[in-house]
């Protein structure tokens, strides 16, 4: 990535979901280091006082709003709780997501189907809603959404979250396409298998020497590179990009 001035981010404010942990924590503290106020939502409190306590550390301000993001009115208060604190808001990371259970695609189970599409691609739309409202009326901003690269590849037994992955693509593209004439850019980073806890490598070893042989650049991604793809992404040396969904994977759907 091109360096970028830091100065861009100073007094503006940045909302994470899902900003807790992994990815989302680790995109919250990139935006507090250059300067920006955050927000951060997610299910889990504990976690997220954590989080906000390292973000205070580097002299940013820092809310958390504790929401679900598949509740459409726990979504519009969370943006009207960033803009009550804050005054405005000018960068959206909508991260928060689950996986579901791995289960074969013949027997998924319904209910698992309807909380992962609830979540990841339900949960994006309505946070872009509220998001781009607000943005429309404040002279726009930039929204990065989480997708993966089982949209692009595919998960056989994960069949809910590679279809809301691959929705959340299509929606980054068209609210990319309405809503640029409003200053608002839209794009996603689409994450490789990423050390987060999400990702689950309590099994040791063997699984991760597994992940790793599949990778080019021989690794599996840290949540640092992603967040650095966001930041990036939400700058202004990524101003004319909008509608992308940016693959962040070390070379892996290559």
């Amino acid at each position: 990535m091109p360096n970028i001035d830091n100065s861009q981010f100073e007094s503006k404010v940045a909302l994470i979901t899902g900003g807790n942990s992994g990815i989302g924590k680790e995109t919250a503290l990139a935006f507090a280091q250059r300067g920006a106020n955050v927000v951060i939502a997610a299910r889990r409190e504990a976690e997220s006082v954590e989080t906000l306590d390292l973000i205070t550390a580097t002299g940013a301000r820092a809310e958390f709003v504790k929401t679900d993001v598949s509740d459409e009115a726990q979504v519009e208060a969370m943006v009207a709780q960033a803009v009550k604190v804050f005054g405005r808001l000018d960068f959206a990371f909508n991260n928060a997501a689950i996986t579901g259970n791995a289960t074969p695609f013949d027997e998924y189970p319904r209910e698992v189907w309807d909380q992962v599409i609830s979540v990841n691609l339900t949960g994006t739309w309505l946070c872009m809603q509220s998001e781009i409202r607000h943005m429309k009326t404040n002279g726009g901003g930039s929204i990065v959404n989480t997708t993966s690269i089982s949209a692009h590849r595919g998960s056989p037994n994960l069949p809910a979250y590679s279809v809301s992955k691959w929705g959340v693509i299509g929606m980054t593209k068209a609210a990319a396409k309405g809503y640029g004439r409003y200053g608002i850019r839209v794009n996603a980073v689409s994450p490789g298998h990423t050390e987060t806890p999400m990702l689950g490598l309590n099994d040791g070893e063997e699984r991760l020497n597994a992940l790793i042989e599949q990778y080019p650049l021989g690794r599996i991604g840290q949540p640092n590179d992603i967040a650095e793809a966001v930041i990036w992404l939400s700058s202004d040396s990524a101003s004319f990009i909008t509608g992308v969904s940016l693959p962040v994977e070390g070379g892996i759907i290559a």
